[in-house]
């Protein structure tokens, strides 16, 4: 363990082995830091933080803030942190709003200079978060999605696994899995293929995403017939994106007029 002589720990945290903690770095009392994390300069883990292993935190981080919410009282609630995660300089994560409530991050995220997580909203694995992206409490990040600089997300919104976020969009709706969505208010606007195939996907697998694409936002069918049409593709991750859509609240992303102009 390696603590710089400027740092603040508090004898009531758990630090695990190869901690390193650098100058003028906050660790506040009820925080729980796993083995090989590294916390730079100026960072803050504040109370009730939890982060897993193999961390590293850039300097002028914040973990673990109370959240920026007018009906905020101050309680325990909770910031959960995975391992693998690379949070770079000056991003902010809070802690849920209400008792007991946990804003989580899974394992192997990118967290990008100055982006902000608020209260309550879950992040999956592997998610990239680029800089200055502003995420509103409860919104839900699938895994290895990737929001591109500058993103705002209304509350409450979700972003589907491999989906991609266009710089600045502004995303009022629920952004489809396995799609690109872009713009102000955010559109659909392709499949995200590149992102499928780094991932891996077979070239089977994104022809049927592509196909449910169109029936989804191109068909002009009512969504119940576009939903029960995909069912006969008869794709695991087709069917993904149908409970994906069946789960929505606030609506999806669909293309904007423009864009089905031009295809």
């Amino acid at each position: 363990m390696n603590i710089h002589s400027t740092a603040i720990v508090s004898r009531h945290a758990t630090l695990g082995s190869n901690v390193i903690i650098g100058p003028y770095a906050v660790i506040e009392r009820d925080t729980d830091i796993g083995e090989d994390c590294e916390i730079r300069a100026h960072a803050v883990v504040k109370r009730f933080t939890t982060i897993g292993s193999d961390n590293t935190v850039h300097e002028g981080v914040v973990l673990g803030g109370e959240p920026q919410d007018v009906g905020y009282e101050d309680c325990v609630s909770y910031l959960r942190i995975g391992s693998n995660n690379r949070i770079r300089e000056g991003v902010t994560i809070h802690r849920g709003t209400q008792p007991e409530s946990v804003t989580t991050v899974g394992s192997g995220c990118f967290i990008m200079a100055n982006a902000h997580v608020a209260h309550n909203c879950h992040v999956g694995d592997g998610a990239i978060i680029a800089n200055n992206v502003a995420l509103a409490g409860q919104v839900d990040i699938e895994d290895q999605a990737f929001i591109s600089g500058g993103v705002v997300v209304h509350q409450f919104c979700r972003i589907g696994r491999l989906a991609m976020i266009g710089g600045n969009s502004k995303v009022v709706q629920d952004c489809l899995p396995f799609v690109i969505t872009d713009g102000v208010p955010g559109r659909a606007r392709g499949v995200n293929i590149v992102g499928l195939r780094r991932a891996g996907l077979k070239s089977s697998e994104i022809r049927n995403l592509k196909a449910a694409y169109q029936v989804l936002l191109r068909s002009g069918l009512p969504l119940e017939g576009a939903l029960a049409r995909l069912t006969e593709l008869d794709d695991p991750l087709v069917y993904e994106l149908i409970d994906f859509v069946r789960a929505s609240t606030r609506g999806f992303c669909h293309e904007g007029k423009a864009q089905r102009a031009k295809s």
